[in-house]
């Protein structure tokens, strides 16, 4: 079957799973493939090595990230609200799918993005770089945000751009915390400092949805 339409899938969304579970670094491509229930021939059909099946990885969870991402900051059913209600509504989903990820399967596993900085950045270019690239983009999303609530009045940060690139590493740094210690209620502050970082005043209370970490 090695060759299907759905092989590069499977091993897609193995690769992921294992990623999330524990990590790149000891993942060999054998588990790999005997986890998607396919050849090991298919692997080197579809990816020239295991770096390039990570890029991949990382491709398809930014797709899914980053539909939802537009969708919560900036997509037409969220456009009507407030700034501030559109980034708390990105945290409140991001908390949401981290604590339903951690009733699923015990433990609360992070983001992909933060945890593959950690521990690919000083080793592999290519990752590294895209990394930065996916991190630049949430960075120009939140960024859009703030300068609206600025120019509302609602925040009174100076820097635009620095302020987006604090919430977005403040963000990364609770969910860091969180899988540290298994502990979602790590996440809980992380609203009320966001809008210390910025300046700015509470919002109602969202109804949580799970997000793509």
């Amino acid at each position: 079957m090695g060759r299907t339409s759905d092989a590069k899938e499977k091993i897609l969304n193995a690769a992921q799973t294992l990623i999330e579970l524990n990590g790149y670094s000891a993942l060999g491509v054998a588990e790999i493939c005997k986890a998607a229930d396919v050849p090991k021939g298919s692997f080197y059909y579809f990816f020239a090595s295991k770096e390039a099946l990570a890029l991949a990885v990382l491709d398809e969870h930014w797709r899914l990230q980053r539909a939802d991402w537009e969708r919560v900051l900036g997509g037409n059913a969220s456009a009507a609200l407030p700034p501030l209600d559109r980034l708390r509504q990105l945290f409140v989903e991001t908390e949401a799918g981290l604590r339903a990820g951690q009733r699923s399967c015990g433990t609360v596993s992070g983001c992909m993005f933060g945890n593959l900085t950690l521990e690919l950045s000083n080793q592999t270019e290519p990752i590294r770089k895209r990394l930065q690239e996916i991190f630049e983009v949430q960075v120009e999303m939140v960024e859009k945000v703030v300068t609206e609530a600025r120019e509302r009045g609602e925040a009174t940060v100076t820097d635009v751009r620095e302020a987006a690139r604090s919430v977005v590493a403040q963000l990364e740094g609770q969910v860091l915390f969180a899988k540290l210690y298994n502990d979602t209620q790590h996440l809980d502050t992380l609203w009320a400092n966001c809008l210390a970082l910025l300046g700015a005043r509470a919002v109602s209370p969202i109804t949580p949805a799970p997000l793509n970490a």
